[in-house]
Parts: C-alpha cells; sequence; structure tokens
C-alpha cells in the first residue's frame, strides 16, 4: 500500500508498507511461491497455491511440484521440529529473499503506474511490520532480504524502518475512536488475529492522537491456519493419515483447493457457534480433491464407497476445530487485562481472522461487561498495513513502548562466596556478571535516556570496553547464560592513569524510534564515544 509522503521527508516522495505475513502479506496476497527444479521462481501468491483439480485417470496422473508456503515461521521462536516443512535445497532466507522480488516488481510496476518519473527505490520510504514476540534476528534478516531484492539502493539504508504488527494496527484504529465516544485518556485493546500470529496490546490515547503502551505486548501462534490444520486432521481420521500425506506431497494443489475453496469458504468462514443454524455439511471427496481416492487404504474405501465418497461435517466436529484456538485467543485477552490492572474502554479486533462471527460472539460473550466496547474497525484485514503507512507519515505517532527485554552491561565485580562460582572467578578474586540498567517492562518514551556512572577497575587501566547485552530474565547474573545476548560493544580511551580509578565515566542508552544508541563520556577529559544498535520492540 503506498501514500504520498509529507514534504518534510527528506528526499522521499511515497511511503510504501509491507505488512509480511506468515500466511497473507498486504492485504490478501497468500505468502507462497512454486519453484521450478532449478530454484527459480515460476508462481507466487494465489497462483501458487490454488488450482481446482483436474479429473485424470490414475494412469494419467502426476504428481504436482509443492509449493512452499509458511517460510516466515522459520524466524519465529518455534522449536526446529515445529517449523514447516523445507526442502533441504532450500533454505528460509531465499524463499524470503524471492518473495520480497516478487513483491518489488509489484510494487516498483504500481508506483510508477502512479508517480512516473519517481527514482525506486531511492525516493521511497519503506516500512515493514514484524511480529512483536519474534526472534530478534528478524529485522536483520528481513534487511538483508530487502536489499537483495531490490527494495533498497544499500544495505544500510535509511530508507527502511520497521514497526510491530500490533503498533501499525493499533495506529490504525485511532482513526476509529472518536466514532466511539474514546477521548485522549482512553485505554483500547488491539487483538490482531492473523493467519498464523495473534499479537495483542493495550494502548492508551494521548494528546495531540499519539499512542502509549500500556501493557507488554504479547503474542502466541494461534491464527486460522490453526483451524486449518485441525480440519486436516479431521480428515486424517476419516481417510487415514497416509492418504492425506500423499496427496499433500504429489498433489498439494488440490489440498490446498479443497481447505481454500471448501472449507474456509463453506465451513470457516461463515461459522457462528450456533447448534440451531447449523445444518450438516456434505464434503464431496471427487469433487474436491479426486487424487485422494487412490490413496486410501482399502478398509476405509470400502466404507467410502458405501457413503458415496461423502463426508458429513457435523456442529460438533466445526467446534472441535475453532474451540482450542478460540481458547489461546480468549486465554492471551484474559493475561493483557490481569496485567493492564487498568480498565479498558474497548477492544477492536484485526487481521484475517476478526471477522469470524463465532471469535467474535466468544470475546463478546466473555468480556462485554469488563469492555464496553468490543469492534471491528473498517477493513481488517488491512489494518497493519494501513497503519504502518500511517506510521512511516508521522512516526512521532508513537510516543512511548513497554521493554520487552532487559537492557545492561557487563562489569568486573567482586566476587562473592556463595553467590557466585569458584570456576567463574578471575585470578585477582573478581567475576564479570551482567549488571542491568533498565528492566524488561519499563514505560520508555522515544527518545528516552538512562545513564550511570563507572570508574576503571584498575589505576593503571588505559581504556574501557562496554558490551551492551539484551535478556528477558530479569534474574539475569552473568552474560554467558542462555538466555543473555551481545548487543554490541562501545571502547573507549582512559588517558591520565597517574589519576588511578578516579576517572568517572558516564555511560547512557538513548531509545530511539528503532534504535538504541550507547554512549560513554570520558568526564575527565570530555572525550565523547557512540554507538548504535538495533532496539528491540
Amino acid at each position: 500500500m503506498a501514500s504520498e509522503a509529507t514534504a518534510s521527508l527528506k528526499d522521499i516522495r511515497i511511503v510504501v508498507a509491507l505488512d509480511f505475513g506468515v500466511t497473507y502479506s498486504t492485504f490478501a496476497t497468500p505468502t507462497v511461491l512454486q519453484y521450478d527444479e532449478n530454484w527459480n521462481v515460476l508462481q507466487w501468491g494465489q497462483l501458487a497455491l490454488v488450482e481446482e483439480p483436474v479429473r485424470r485417470s490414475r494412469a494419467n496422473q502426476r504428481a504436482e511440484s509443492h509449493p512452499i508456503e509458511l517460510f516466515k515461521l522459520h524466524l519465529s521462536s518455534l522449536k526446529s521440529y515445529e517449523k514447516p516443512w523445507l526442502p533441504a535445497s532450500l533454505n528460509h532466507v531465499k524463499a524470503i529473499t524471492d518473495y520480497l522480488t516478487e513483491m518489488q516488481k509489484l510494487i516498483k510496476e504500481k508506483v510508477q503506474t502512479r508517480w512516473p518519473g519517481l527514482e525506486f527505490p531511492q525516493q521511497i520510504k519503506l516500512i515493514l511490520t514484524v511480529p512483536a514476540e519474534w526472534h530478534e534476528n528478524t529485522r536483520n534478516v528481513l534487511r538483508q532480504a530487502a536489499y537483495k531484492a531490490g527494495l533498497l539502493d544499500n544495505i544500510n539504508s535509511r530508507n527502511l524502518d520497521f514497526t510491530t504488527e500490533p503498533e501499525a494496527a493499533a495506529i490504525h484504529c485511532m482513526s476509529v475512536l472518536k466514532e466511539h465516544n474514546l477521548e485522549p485518556g482512553a485505554n483500547f485493546m488491539v487483538v490482531d488475529c492473523g493467519g498464523g500470529t495473534v499479537d495483542i496490546t493495550i494502548r492508551q490515547l494521548l494528546e495531540n492522537n499519539k499512542l502509549s503502551e500500556i501493557t507488554e505486548r504479547s503474542s502466541d501462534l494461534c491464527g486460522s491456519t490453526f483451524i486449518d490444520r485441525e480440519f486436516t486432521r479431521f480428515l486424517v481420521r476419516k481417510l487415514g493419515y497416509s492418504a492425506i500425506e500423499k496427496l499433500k506431497k504429489n498433489n498439494y494443489k488440490q489440498m490446498q483447493y479443497l481447505i481454500q475453496k471448501f472449507f474456509c469458504s463453506r465451513v470457516k468462514c461463515p461459522f457462528e457457534g450456533e447448534s440451531t443454524s447449523f445444518y450438516t455439511i456434505e464434503l464431496d471427496v471427487p469433487y474436491y480433491c479426486p487424487a485422494v481416492q487412490e490413496y486410501v487404504d482399502e478398509e476405509r474405501k470400502k466404507q467410502m464407497e458405501k457413503d458415496d465418497w461423502l463426508i458429513p461435517i457435523t456442529f460438533d466436529d466445526v467446534k472441535g476445530m475453532f474451540d482450542p484456538v478460540v481458547e489461546r485467543i480468549i486465554d492471551l485477552i484474559e493475561r493483557q487485562l490481569d496485567e493492564s490492572k487498568r480498565e479498558c474502554n474497548a477492544l477492536f479486533l484485526v487481521g484475517g481472522f476478526s471477522e469470524s462471527p463465532y471469535l467474535i460472539k466468544k470475546i463478546r460473550q466473555l468480556f462485554s461487561e469488563k469492555i464496553s466496547v468490543i469492534a471491528v474497525p473498517p477493513c481488517p484485514i488491512a489494518a497493519v498495513v494501513r497503519g504502518a503507512v500511517s506510521y512511516g507519515l508521522n512516526m512521532d505517532t508513537v510516543q512511548s513502548r513497554r521493554l520487552i527485554y532487559t537492557y545492561g552491561i557487563e562489569i568486573l565485580d567482586v566476587f562473592k562466596p556463595g553467590f557466585d562460582k569458584k570456576k567463574r572467578a578471575t585470578k585477582d578474586g573478581r567475576v564479570y556478571r551482567f549488571s542491568p540498567l533498565i528492566k524488561r517492562g519499563t514505560l520508555v518514551d522515544v527518545n528516552a535516556k538512562v545513564s550511570r556512572e563507572f570508574f576503571p577497575v584498575y589505576n593503571n587501566q588505559t581504556a574501557a570496553t562496554f558490551k551492551v547485552f539484551a535478556t528477558r530474565n530479569d534474574r539475569a547474573r552473568y552474560c554467558d547464560e542462555g538466555s543473555v545476548r551481545l548487543l554490541g560493544i562501545l571502547k573507549i580511551d582512559l588517558p591520565d592513569v597517574h589519576l588511578g580509578t578516579n576517572r568517572p565515566i558516564e555511560f547512557e542508552l538513548t531509545f530511539g524510534t528503532m534504535e538504541i544508541e550507547a554512549s560513554a563520556r570520558n568526564k575527565q577529559t570530555g572525550q565523547y564515544y557512540t554507538s548504535t544498535f538495533e532496539l528491540d520492540m
């Protein structure tokens, strides 16, 4: 989605937002690729995913090549065995790069049609959205992929910025707050229900259309595709595990046609959760996925032939597919309300799954007494990408964020018997330790600073090294613990050794829009040192 930028953005004429999603990207383009045998992209998006089955005799049937999808999940915190299948000769970074390359072609075509003569990508401000809770390296991978895809003219281009999906969704929801009589000071929750992830946070509307973050945002892998997975498990119970696996392997587009054209269109999207208005739906197997008939074992085949290859899907079947997913979303909402300890004036549902009648009904049943407004804003499927454009046009909209990491540095401290292990001690009886500067969960304004004064450890020390670390563990004691990771290193000179350890150093972290600036000032000489690191939002 593109919009003309304000004149204050130097040399930038267009802001382009790209919501790179697990299942769909930027409105409703499937995040799917189709490769040839040499790993060149043949098709992408809808054409790579769904194809109406062609009825052929068994002798004429041929195996379909397997589309590559859900590859964004390889950036998530899922365990390796939980991540979706990829061929051994294809890694997720190439798939992401290839997909962004196809997006780049489409964006360039659309932009040059509307703004002829515009320099692409030099005059483009690109905003990429990322899930709130994903791996800290996500933005690095996406930046490299965007550069290789031709969306940036150099790897360190300042024309690329990131925002989290819930933050972008919240910015979009600001446009409807007045319609619900919500004024500055009101708190509202945004529940972003996508295909893969559900992201939730509570924000406060401030004066001058600015936002503050009330709670530390949370997310879970419980989007609408997990209902599709429950449907697949239902098919396994009816047709057998081997039959469904062979259908996926040999006739994947038929499998997707079955899910998209039958299950999503006829079952999932209309489901309201009312048994009185639900009529049993019959799945016509030969019509939607004829190839599977050849994969069913003899015992099941006899039963299916007796039933004319029709599988009835009852109300209880569908409810059983929805409830495990919906319950996880409900749990996320409850935890956010508990964490906030403030009145929540409104709840807005956005994302592709937000228009599910059953999901909306369940949320209203459980939370209408606590939250006065529960609504779906206009164009919920486009909420993230529209909010990202608004963010790109006015990055001052976000006034404060709640940190999801504790930030600190490594210090050389006195060894404490009973607390420290001897194997960690240095020869002179000291130990390297993690020293927190600001705790996870702290609300910080954009460009807020946190500082502390330090001194050299040794009289003859001629330099000081500040290693900046981040961790989710509030009780981390050492920098080599598994949860603690290095952000960057800042080194400074320490002359005047004749002063011994009486050489104060002021160390400071500044939390910018998307980066942390680390700075150190030798208070004796006035010399100033800086370095910037990526900010995990």
